[in-house]
């Protein structure tokens, strides 16, 4: 799957995924892709149903995702997929797309091959649902209850408009975060940046985030797939406040295609993960943008087991239960680890606990009276003692003063 590099003055904003086709038993594996002509699948080489799709998503068991699920699906969660657009109608979305915005304003439509072909895949993996009986045939995304909110920023590489949205759309992936603070976004996946040797903080885009931040939802980013190729830093994964993530393959290790800079945060799957396309076929890509998606629905998962904590909260939790954590307790390869949303949901109980109990609390009766028992290991006799070290104090000053005083008579009567 091919999409687009829309671009701002200094550099090209573009999804990040692969750029090569190879066949597998008995589909055909294409890519979350980057740059290069369209692929087109030959006629009955994907699934057209789905069919033993699922027992193919080792992603899912490799983030722990079941386990969270026992907790929750991300129910009353809702995720703003910034990318090239979403097929609602697709069978493992569909009900779970909201109306959104399509920011560029122009490029290709439903039912062209270079329309929300990469939107699609990272909706699909954030909070596919499946379908079919019982839900068995197609993608299970990592929160399949929670909602996708559709923002268009980028057109796909393949799409002819693309030149016109580098030069008139600069500022989209901006406006797109903004819009989607403001229209009950949860998370923000950004499964896009800039890794280009010119890269460099936009303005626009580090206020924009800073202001979903302040609005309550948490940005997820791809870290970038510039490792082989000088690890570039990518925006908008080092802005402040991001959780900026790293791929690994399904032995854990990292990508060779992953950036390896300071503002990783953890890793999830990029390599040879499934992928839905509005063709109701299914493909096998590679990247960060779709370690950015499974990241995205594990945010969601502990959004929905613990609402009240703030973006800041839940990146520190995201970050502190990462498993295979690197030797010295991070690396630029990977962060803290590979994310585990149900680690990440155990954990924040105690830290929803200690927000609430953070704050003013009103006093038991008996702090009216003689003071509170004295359960803390015998540190009750301080009181008492400092009362006294302080009247010594207070003795001490005053003869001191009448010292002084004794001092300054006796030299006004000798002169």
């Amino acid at each position: 799957m091919t999409t687009s590099r829309p671009a701002r003055p200094y550099g090209p904003v573009r999804p990040y995924g692969a750029v090569r086709r190879r066949l597998l038993r008995p589909a055909v594996v294409a890519l979350l892709c980057a740059a290069g002509p369209a692929l087109v699948a030959a006629p009955g080489t994907a699934y057209a149903a789905g069919e033993d799709i699922q027992q193919r998503q080792w992603g899912l068991k490799s983030i722990n995702a079941p386990d969270a699920w026992k907790t929750t699906k991300g129910e009353g969660v809702t995720v703003a997929v910034l990318d090239t657009g979403v097929d609602a109608g697709h069978p493992d979305l569909s009900g779970s797309v909201l109306e959104g915005k399509d920011v560029v304003g122009f490029g290709a439509g439903r039912g062209d091959s270079s329309w929300a072909r990469h939107g699609t895949a990272m909706a699909g993996l954030i909070a596919g649902h499946g379908h079919g009986e019982d839900r068995k045939k197609g993608v299970i995304g990592v929160a399949p209850e929670a909602k996708i909110l559709p923002v268009r920023v980028l057109l796909e590489d393949g799409d002819p408009q693309r030149a016109k949205a580098r030069k008139s759309r600069g500022g989209a992936l901006a406006e797109g975060i903004r819009w989607a603070a403001d229209n009950g976004a949860d998370v923000i996946n950004l499964s896009l940046g800039d890794d280009s040797g010119s890269a460099h903080p936009e303005a626009r885009e580090d206020e924009a985030v800073r202001y979903a931040l302040r609005k309550g939802a948490v940005v997820v980013a791809s870290a970038g797939n510039g490792g082989e190729d000088g690890d570039h830093v990518s925006y908008p994964a080092a802005y402040p406040g991001v959780i900026a993530a790293t791929a690994v393959d399904r032995h854990d290790a990292r990508a060779s295609f992953s950036t390896r800079r300071w503002y990783a945060t953890v890793g999830a799957p990029g390599k040879d993960v499934i992928i839905s396309e509005p063709d109701r076929r299914y493909y096998e890509g590679w990247g960060t943008s779709a370690a950015a998606a499974f990241v995205s629905g594990a945010v969601a998962l502990v959004r929905a087991a613990h609402p009240d904590l703030k973006p800041a909260q839940i990146k520190e939790l995201i970050s502190d239960t990462a498993r295979n954590t690197p030797e010295g307790g991070r690396s630029d390869a990977l962060g803290t680890g590979i994310v585990d949303p149900a680690a990440a949901i155990e954990m924040g109980a105690s830290v929803t606990s200690s927000k609430h109990e953070s704050g003013p609390q009103p006093y038991r009766k008996r702090y009216f009276g003689s003071g509170p028992d004295s359960d803390d290991g015998g540190t009750g006799w301080l009181a008492p003692v400092a009362g006294v070290c302080g009247v010594l104090l207070i003795g001490a000053a005053l003869a001191l003063l009448r010292g002084l005083r004794l001092r300054v008579r006796d030299r006004l009567r000798f002169r």
